[in-house]
């Protein structure tokens, strides 16, 4: 999973860097705002740890930025500061922060409140199954049901489905879907992906015109509803 982490003490970033991806998550980095927006929509990261007291646009603003935006606003954001007021916590948790932490702070600590925060937005797993609704995907057998029937899929579409069930609402761009199921040295076409969608819907929905589980987002990708 990415974690985005926004702070302009490169000592910080360093730090958080350094632990994170030991912990074997993806580490992206920005020093303001303007430039943590930015990378939220183009590379849709998972969580986001950021600063409040960040040069020209604070964190604060940041946070409500990403909470006006219907399609950013479940995107979880742990807040960081050296302020200890209350206050500041409790504006920022009305922003709409999911948590919040004061510097000086423990790694560990902050690794602990990451990951209970991404085990509440991943999918229902069961015995090596990704069960969302009425879809079931057992991760052992190489087998998908919906509403209780068996469904026949390539070994591309299974590993298709899985990578947008496992991130249920994350947006994947056709780029990003090529890398993770086709692999870096694929040499298709991003159209190899709206192919496969495709036939994918055609054996999971119940109507491929008006899809319950496999959202396209004109321009940008694809999602599996969360």
């Amino acid at each position: 999973m990415t974690i985005l982490v926004v702070d302009d003490e490169e000592p910080i970033q360093e730090l958080l860097k350094f632990n994170l991806e030991n912990e074997g998550y993806n580490v992206l980095i920005a020093f303001d705002g303007p430039a943590a927006l930015k990378i939220v929509e183009e590379k849709r990261p998972d969580l986001i740890v950021l600063d409040v007291m960040l040069p020209g646009m604070d964190g604060l603003e940041v946070c409500n930025q990403l909470r006006q935006n219907p399609k950013l606003r479940d995107l979880p954001v742990i807040m960081l500061t050296a302020k200890g007021e209350e206050i500041d916590k409790v504006l920022g948790l009305e922003l709409g922060a999911d948590d919040y932490l004061t510097k000086p702070f423990s790694p560990r600590e902050l690794l602990a409140r990451i990951r209970a925060r991404l085990r509440r937005i991943r999918p229902q797993v069961q015995d090596n199954e990704i069960i969302r609704g009425d879809l079931r995907i057992d991760l052992n057998r190489f087998q998908v049901s919906v509403r209780g029937e068996e469904v026949e899929l390539t070994p591309k579409e299974f590993e298709l489905l899985r990578v947008l069930a496992a991130h249920p609402g994350k947006v994947y761009s056709r780029d990003e879907l090529l890398e993770r199921v086709w692999g870096y040295e694929y040499a298709g076409d991003t159209r190899t992906v709206d192919v496969h969608v495709r036939h994918l819907r055609q054996k999971v929905e119940k109507d491929s015109s008006n899809p319950e589980y496999i959202e396209t987002l004109r321009g940008i990708g694809y999602r599996l509803k969360g």
